[in-house]
């Protein structure tokens, strides 16, 4: 009843995809992503009665992994319109009809060596979770999900990052939501501003980094005619932070403390934007990361003068806190093109840091009030109607330490954050097929 394959991983060749089909002889075709799978009793049954009664493309479904021994719950979540990230996670059992696997192989028209299985599931009609556990699988990658985070802009996998762009780019030609090069919108003008730039920083319980973060903002040097400041937006902080933003004692430096109702990252971006002393350009900075040297804000200030950009991004590189690099360092996120990054802007899972915001076009969009996401939100929306610069020299450190939001991010947390953007992918998906 059932024709079962084992491929090795989400990244294969089309050929691969192409073998399974034409070997498949059974009314449904599993392919295993992993080698070491154990069934819960009736568990694949339960997978074959689900495809039978939504009429799925393709059932997946939550399960157990195995850690070293160790048995815990790895659940999965629902497939939308704009899950297009090609790291997508399904679990290592997939179950197929088999007759519309054959009729979306037989339309599989380019030949790719590492997005066949990505391309495949792009052109499947229905993809249906099951929120059951139904199975064990034996996890290989034992490392923590902040040393995962950066794998896609591994220099390592700049090949397989290729196809994947190309193989999204011709799925959203084929949906109608392609993004031509170089049709812009214009940008609001500008009004007179207090400062050239703004260097903002939100923050909440960061005593023991927001001091570093300041003092390298404020160590900015610009060329005569420029100006800027330091907005730092404490959150309700109750660990010493607004204290240690108190000793500084800067012109510079202007200190908002918020109020008592939920802001998040999101919403403290908000408040520091449209304060009367922010400038003409908004530039990011984590309360637990540095600028790499003195130079940051006057290069974004350039970017931004060299084009009628609505946002520039630039180029950072992964350290401790003692300020040594770690792996896979550099991260300029060179997948970016003029021509198509707006479009493989819906695949990747982030547009690249640090971030500098035209803020006459920033409060017009604002951020939403959350604390995961809030950025990838606003790039792309920033990315549907306005060129986006970059900036591809090292102007950020960022500092992995064990308080990082993305350090080691349980199942439940990484499960809720990629949910959410792939909820802003499927909103700007809408916005651009209408």
């Amino acid at each position: 009843m059932i024709s079962t394959f084992y491929l090795p991983g989400r990244v294969c060749s089309t050929k691969a995809i192409k073998e399974i089909a034409q070997k498949a002889t059974e009314k449904y075709t599993m392919i295993c992503l992993k080698p070491e799978i154990e069934w819960v009793y009736l568990g694949q049954e339960r997978m074959i009665q689900v495809l039978e009664m939504t009429g799925a493309t393709m059932v997946y479904a939550d399960h157990f992994a195995k850690i070293n021994g160790v048995v815990t719950e790895a659940p999965v979540i629902d497939y939308q319109m704009g899950a297009l990230r090609d790291d997508f996670d399904f679990g290592a059992v997939l179950l197929w009809d088999t007759q519309k696997l054959k009729t979306i192989v037989a339309h599989m028209d380019t030949e790719y060596e590492f997005a066949g299985l990505y391309d495949l599931r792009l052109r499947a009609e229905k993809l249906e979770h099951i929120p059951e556990y139904l199975y064990y699988e034996v996890e290989t990658d034992t490392r923590k999900s902040g040393e995962k985070l950066f794998d896609y802009v591994d220099p390592r996998n700049r090949q397989v990052q290729i196809e994947m762009e190309a193989c999204v780019t011709a799925h959203l030609k084929r949906i109608g939501a392609y993004l031509k090069p170089g049709d812009y919108k214009a940008l609001p003008k500008a009004e007179d501003y207090p400062v050239t730039a703004s260097v903002i920083i939100p923050c909440k319980n960061r005593a023991r980094t927001i001091a570093d973060a300041v003092h390298s903002a404020l160590k900015q040097k610009v060329r005569e005619g420029y100006s800027f400041n330091v907005i730092v937006v404490d959150d309700n902080s109750t660990d010493g932070t607004a204290e240690k933003i108190q000793t500084i004692q800067d012109d510079k430096l202007v200190y908002i403390a918020q109020d008592k109702t939920w802001h998040a990252i999101g919403g403290n971006w908000n408040v520091a934007i449209h304060d009367p002393r922010c400038g003409k350009y908004a530039i990011q900075l984590d309360s637990d990361d540095t600028y790499f040297d003195e130079t940051t804000v006057q290069k974004f200030i350039d970017a931004f003068e060299s084009g009628n950009y609505g946002m520039v991004i630039g180029t950072y590189q992964l350290t401790n806190m003692a300020g040594e690099i770690l792996p896979p360092g550099v991260i300029d996120h060179r997948e970016w093109t003029d021509d198509n990054g707006r479009n493989n802007a819906l695949r990747i899972n982030g547009l690249g840091a640090p971030r500098g915001f035209y803020v006459p076009l920033l409060r017009t969009i604002n951020y939403p009030t959350t604390k995961y996401g809030e950025d990838y939100a606003v790039g792309l929306r920033i990315s549907r109607d306005y060129p986006i610069g970059r900036i591809y020299d090292v102007l950020y450190n960022c500092r992995r330490w064990e308080d990082n939001s993305d350090a080691n991010c349980d199942i439940v947390a990484m499960n809720r954050n990629n949910w959410y953007k792939d909820r802003l992918r499927t909103w700007e998906l809408q916005a651009r097929l209408k």
